[in-house]
């Protein structure tokens, strides 16, 4: 068995992965895209983080949180978000789980998502500029739009309206001075 080692701080701000399983596109369909929507937002009101950027592309997610001061626990709110999203998922497409493979089976695991995630600690104002541009150009980098204004499923927006990003940003000047107002310690 694996020995993964978790950072785990109160208060931390995490850039996280989650990738369906088999990088299955289930988020090319807007309906499976709402229900992963509504189910984070559940999710975050349950067990509260700050979304501070996200990114929703057809086989993963890419995001940074930011925990409350008293609480590292990502990992328990990653796991409900997939258990939900798996169980509704299943639900409304009627997905059989005789297809699931034991070993899925044995941890109680669809066929929705990969069994784990990646997490990155982020220390300081460089390297959350530094994910925040990578989030937000993963669109374009994967081929699906031209410009991160075209992707409907980001945080590029909310970037822009409050003068972070010019619409017309690309990545190519891979610039960590953007203006975000974050007090590190």
């Amino acid at each position: 068995m694996s020995n993964y080692r978790r950072n785990f701080i109160p208060g931390g701000t995490y850039f996280f992965t989650m990738v369906t399983y088999n990088r299955k596109p289930i988020f090319k369909n807007n309906e499976a895209k709402k229900l992963f929507w509504h189910i984070y937002l559940e999710v975050q009101k349950q067990k509260p983080f700050t979304s501070e950027v996200f990114c929703l592309l057809p086989d993963h997610l890419h995001c940074i949180w930011t925990l409350p001061e008293s609480d590292s626990d990502y990992s328990v709110r990653i796991k409900e978000i997939k258990r939900r999203f798996t169980y509704m998922y299943q639900k409304i497409y009627s997905m059989k789980q005789v297809q699931t493979p034991d070993s899925r089976k044995r941890k109680k695991e669809g066929l929705i998502w990969q069994r784990r995630f990646w997490e990155h600690t982020i220390r300081d104002t460089n390297e959350y500029n530094w994910y925040m541009n990578y989030i937000h150009w993963n669109p374009v980098k994967h081929g699906y739009v031209e410009s991160p204004a075209d992707w409907e499923f980001t945080s590029f927006h909310r970037y822009v309206t409050n003068g972070v990003y010019p619409v017309d940003w690309t990545n190519e000047s891979n610039d960590n001075s953007l203006n975000i107002h974050r007090e590190w310690e």
